[in-house]
């Protein structure tokens, strides 16, 4: 069974640091490139920040540099995001993306729940 489940999700005040895990089965995790994205209410997907395979190489949406780190952790089959100085406007469910483009393999987790407020 293929699965990518992300955890780490919750209610944070503003200024306050999340961290999120993304923990994958059933598939060569050292394989694929991983992406966060977020999805907000009402609003489009946006992708948050990606990592290559071996972890060499990060890129970030501009709003999100400086406060989010990703990285990754082949031997755990996991992938993380590091959230700092979170802001209201962060506030969206988080998802995990695995991505293996050379042969067309892409999964997705279900997503978890990140609440910034007062």
């Amino acid at each position: 069974q293929v699965q990518l489940v992300e955890s780490g999700g919750g209610l944070v005040q503003p200024g306050g640091s999340l961290r999120l895990s993304c923990t994958a089965s059933g598939f060569t995790f050292s394989n694929y490139a991983v992406s966060w994205y977020r999805q907000a209410p009402g609003k489009e997907r946006e992708l948050v920040a990606t990592i290559t395979r071996t972890g060499g190489s990060t890129n970030y949406t501009d709003s999100m540099k400086g406060r989010f780190t990703i990285s990754r952790d082949n031997a755990k089959n996991t992938v993380y995001l590091q959230m700092n100085s979170l802001k209201p406007e962060d506030t969206a469910v988080y998802y995990c993306n695995a991505e293996w483009r050379r042969v067309k393999k892409r999964y997705w987790g279900q997503g978890t729940q990140v609440t910034v407020s007062s």
